[in-house]
């Protein structure tokens, strides 16, 4: 009976690598609202200066692939440290940069570290949670990986009024050094790790492959964008026959095998398409508020606050209401709430009022929080114990190639439309004001998707209503280090 109440208790492993987590993922958008800085400071183009957030994208791509083999093969304390340790000397440079070019390699170091944590963080909370606690536990990853990236422009926003660009490096450093000093003395280990060597063929094609993709998205628009996305495509197919071959020797370094499963395929395509519409409308807001209506970094950080904070708060209560009935229920609204939130702002207009923009963006990332922890649970949740890990790092991977369409889709129907409506003599305000409706149009049409997807995923899974009983031996595993 003593036990019974820390059995609905946050394991404290799972605590600390959220904590973690979160930090490391809200780099991946912090420097959103810091490119007019950089360009002055460093004299760069603005051009360059999205390089910052794009090497941070392409290396999470290229580097998550491979998490799924490694995390197979080393400790959790080890991969923990590895992960804070690598994140934490990339942070640190950053500060001290003095060029462009060795910032520049300071967020790909930064990005290295972080796309090890995603995959970590996931991976142990289905080793450790039982089933029947899942959804409760996943409600406070969502914090992690959907708020930390949705928060970042916010932050950026914050701290670049307070101070220098390198700011945003120096806040993080002293939080990212406790936590993990913190988790270094606390963590245990999860299972056991496996042998086994590793595949560089594989290695190579899988960053190839997912690099060149991501790279060429983020440049569709351009010249030679088309052509790297078809290479990269056409590495991956290569990097795919390869782990096709070496599922017969049981020693792939990404496990295909996930996919056989349907209901993690259906999350698998919902969450991206949740991250196309979720990175999408992150790329057109600010572009929006700050270039058409003239609001500051700041004030536009202030904006979407809201919006991220209710995602993060509603997190926990979504993962118990999970727990009790079941997913449906709030993937088929989430998804619906989606469609409304991006709908309304095919409305945008120089007059619209400030509250209602609040309100669409606020509506947007509770529809978002509404589906992520859901379609989380039930999607690695469908997956055996032995390919967890491998189910992380896919969903990890395809957030990455997702985030880098959906932002690539927007831009590329914006200015198309843009250079359109000055061609046939519009004014430059109303032709970027309708490429901006146009482009939040497509994102809502594609996330229609969503709710026919909402209808296919089961309600739960079956292994979620085993026996209660595993809550006690999972927290006895994690009593903290003394």
């Amino acid at each position: 009976m003593k036990q019974a109440p820390e059995a609905r208790r946050t394991p404290p492993v799972i605590r600390l690598l959220v904590i973690a987590t979160f930090v490391v993922i809200l780099n991946e958008t912090i420097m959103i609202n810091a490119i007019p800085r950089l360009m002055t400071d460093l004299q760069i183009t603005e051009q360059a200066a999205q390089w910052l957030s794009t090497a941070f994208m392409l290396t999470m791509a290229a580097v998550i692939p491979v998490t799924g083999w490694f995390l197979q093969r080393v400790t959790t304390r080890r991969a923990y440290a590895l992960a804070m340790g690598v994140f934490l000397g990339g942070t640190a440079l950053a500060i001290v940069a003095p060029v462009f070019e060795v910032l520049l390699v300071a967020r790909i170091v930064q990005a290295t570290g972080t796309a090890v944590m995603m995959p970590l963080l996931m991976t142990t909370l289905m080793t450790v949670v039982p089933p029947r606690e899942r959804g409760r536990v996943m409600g406070n990853v969502t914090l992690a990986m959907s708020v930390a990236p949705a928060m970042g422009p916010a932050v950026s926003g914050v701290l670049l009024q307070l101070g220098s660009w390198r700011l945003l490096f120096a806040a993080v450093l002293p939080i990212a050094g406790v936590v993990t000093w913190r988790g270094l003395a606390r963590l245990e280990n999860v299972g056991e790790p496996g042998t086994g060597t590793i595949d560089w063929f594989s290695v190579v094609a899988a960053a190839a492959g997912f690099g060149s993709l991501v790279y060429g998205l983020s440049r569709f628009g351009e010249s030679g964008g088309p052509v790297i996305v078809a290479v990269g495509a056409v590495l991956i197919a290569v990097f795919v026959l390869r782990q096709l071959r070496l599922q017969r020797r049981d020693a792939p370094l990404l496990d295909l095998r996930v996919l056989r499963h349907p209901t993690y395929t259906l999350a698998l395509l919902l969450m991206s398409l949740g991250f196309m519409t979720m990175l999408g409308a992150m790329i057109l807001l600010p572009l929006y508020l700050q270039n058409l209506r003239g609001l500051s970094p700041l004030e536009t950080g202030l904006l979407v606050m809201p919006g991220g904070l209710a995602m993060g708060l509603l997190g926990p209560a979504v993962g118990r209401l999970f727990d009790r009935f079941g997913g449906r229920v709030l993937i088929v609204p989430g998804s619906a709430g989606i469609v409304l939130a991006l709908a309304g702002f095919t409305q945008v207009s120089m007059t619209m009022p400030y509250w209602q923009l609040l309100g669409l963006h606020a509506l947007l990332m509770i529809a978002l929080a509404a589906t992520f922890t859901p379609v989380f649970t039930l999607g690695l949740g469908a997956l055996p114990a032995s390919l967890y890990s491998h189910g992380s790092s896919m969903l990890g991977t395809l957030q990455q190639v997702a985030a880098a369409f959906g932002t690539a889709l927007v831009v590329t129907v914006m200015a198309a439309r843009t250079d359109t409506r000055l061609a046939a003599g519009a004014t430059e305000a109303v032709a970027q004001l309708d490429g901006m409706r146009l482009a939040f149009f497509v994102s809502a049409a594609l996330s229609v998707a969503t709710v026919a997807l909402a209808f296919v995923l089961p309600k739960r899974l079956p292994a979620m209503d085993e026996p209660a009983g595993e809550p006690e031996e999972a927290g006895a595993a994690l009593e903290p280090v003394t």
